[in-house]
């Protein structure tokens, strides 16, 4: 288990690579074999370069749409070097029409 603050810096070195979207920055986040899970439904993202390659399709440029609000849920398995070896997240816009069952 991580502690709290090998969890604070592992939040911190994620919200600098969602910035930047520099793939050194993403992929300083995961183990070389992590799964990246992006909706309950969604095939896993397997290993570093199907990680940084999705992350980069999906990816929101500063200035590209107008401010949201998200409700995120994250679980993060760590491996011994700090970096995700498996990570799940889910997330829903807040303030967008949904359906149950829909992430916005």
């Amino acid at each position: 288990m991580a502690d709290t603050a090998a969890i604070t810096s592992w939040m911190t070195a994620y919200l600098r690579a969602w910035d930047s979207n520099d793939p050194d920055d993403i992929s300083a986040l995961f183990a070389p074999d992590a799964v990246y899970l992006t909706a309950p439904f969604a095939e896993p993202r397997a290993g570093i370069d199907t990680i940084v390659s999705g992350w980069l399709e999906d990816r929101d440029e500063p200035g590209d749409s107008p401010a949201r609000t998200y409700s995120n849920l994250w679980m993060i398995r760590f491996a011994a070097d700090g970096r995700a070896a498996s990570f799940t997240e889910w997330y829903m816009r807040q303030g967008a029409a949904s359906s149950p069952g829909s992430l916005g």
